[in-house]
């Protein structure tokens, strides 16, 4: 038996919307990426929401258009995908990275606090694996620390404080205390790519809650503007009769969603309660084979809050690096496709050129050495989790 770790849950559904898109003659940024929007909007119970082709780019277009760059600061997490953090860089920020909480893979929220400094734009919290941060604690930070705040963009200075944005790359229909992830930070910025659990093939979405004095519709055309060279009409507006006529406001970038990859993500939409509702179910079987003391389990649902169920994170306790990597290489040779989610910034040669040191962030190392991530995906069959569970537990000799 062959079992992949993270294939694309791609279906007739995906593929007749694609051949629908390919034979309208209007492949790029066009009416099924502006209707995409409006859902994912809907989705998230929010009043707008921006397509681009990557998290990544959401993560830096929202950066830029809150005006954050050379000489500010933003936090973000040492347990986490180098893009929570590159596209701090990318803007001109100085990274901060924050250690994890004992026992936790989020960040440590009293070490966070202590971090912030007058020149602290954003903090970037990471819903990993598909769990929703502690938003109640952070926006109780950034409140109380609201007095060092020092705005230097319109936008700044219509929050007052601190902005919090989320990278919820992994966490598309999670929800914490009745609220979709989306709805929560107050900029939300999701992945969509082939491994996630909706995807565009590539791609990414930004959802925002309403900010005093700032126009939705301005906040979206800055978007607009920044993931299309700065021109100020889009290749569908200048198809109109006579239209034409352009301008190019300022030397932007190019990252737009493109038809066909929102025609994927308007049929994954369709499919995406089905399909969160079976990731929960593979969650529930894993649970039930992995109580185990010599385990710790990332839980995905509890009172008042469930993830997305991304990712499936097992710590072996009291092991150690070299006993994980070689139970990951055991499990290959069973036919099972494993991960570890994630190697800590700082242990990265680009974070160490940075400055950054893994004895510094001595628990993100601890979550680390002893993870491994198992198959959670759609196409995963109950003959295969039990596969799964069965070598799983030989292997580790419950």
């Amino acid at each position: 038996m062959q079992i992949s770790f993270s294939p694309p849950d791609i279906g007739e559904y995906e593929i007749a919307e694609v051949v629908d898109t390919l034979r309208s003659g209007w492949i790029t940024t066009g009416p099924k990426t502006k209707l995409f929007e409006k859902k994912i909007a809907e989705f998230c119970h929010t009043d707008k929401a921006v397509c681009l082709n990557s998290a990544t780019a959401a993560l830096e277009l929202t950066l830029r258009v809150l005006g954050i760059g050379e000489g500010d600061e933003v936090i973000t997490s040492a347990y986490t995908y180098t893009a929570s953090a590159s596209v701090i860089q990318h803007v001109g920020a100085k990274i901060v990275l924050i250690d994890t909480a004992p026992n936790s893979y989020e960040m440590d929220y009293d070490k966070l606090e202590q971090a912030i400094t007058e020149k602290t734009k954003a903090i970037i919290p990471v819903d990993l694996a598909g769990v929703i941060c502690d938003y109640d604690r952070l926006y109780a930070i950034v409140k109380k620390q609201a007095v060092l705040f020092r705005p230097r963009s319109k936008i700044q200075e219509a929050f007052g404080r601190i902005v919090l944005l989320a990278d919820a790359a992994h966490a598309f229909g999670a929800t914490r205390h009745g609220k979709m992830c989306g709805e929560i930070a107050d900029i939300t910025c999701f992945s969509f790519h082939a491994v996630k659990n909706f995807t565009t093939a590539e791609g990414g979405a930004v959802t925002w809650l309403n900010i005093a004095g700032i126009s939705n519709e301005d906040l979206y055309k800055e978007f607009m503007l920044l993931s299309l060279h700065g021109q100020s009409k889009d290749a569908l507006a200048k198809m109109q009769l006579g239209a034409w006529e352009y301008d190019i406001v300022y030397p932007a970038y190019k990252c737009n969603m493109t038809d066909i990859m929102a025609s994927i993500g308007l049929a994954q939409l369709k499919r995406y309660p089905d399909i969160l509702k079976r990731r929960q179910q593979i969650i529930g079987m894993y649970d039930q084979a992995f109580k185990n003391e010599k385990l710790h389990i990332l839980k995905h649902y509890g009172d008042g809050f469930a993830s997305s169920g991304h990712l499936y994170m097992v710590r072996f306790i009291g092991r150690d690096m070299e006993y994980r990597n070689a139970f990951i290489k055991k499990l290959a040779e069973e036919g099972i496709s494993s991960n570890v989610h994630y190697k800590p910034l700082p242990m990265h040669t680009a974070y160490k050129a940075l400055g950054f040191d893994i004895k510094n962030y001595p628990r993100a190392y601890e979550m680390f050495a002893n993870e491994i991530t198992l198959p959670l995906h759609t196409l995963l069959t109950d003959e295969e989790i039990e596969y799964i569970i069965k070598t799983f537990t030989q292997l580790y000799g419950f």
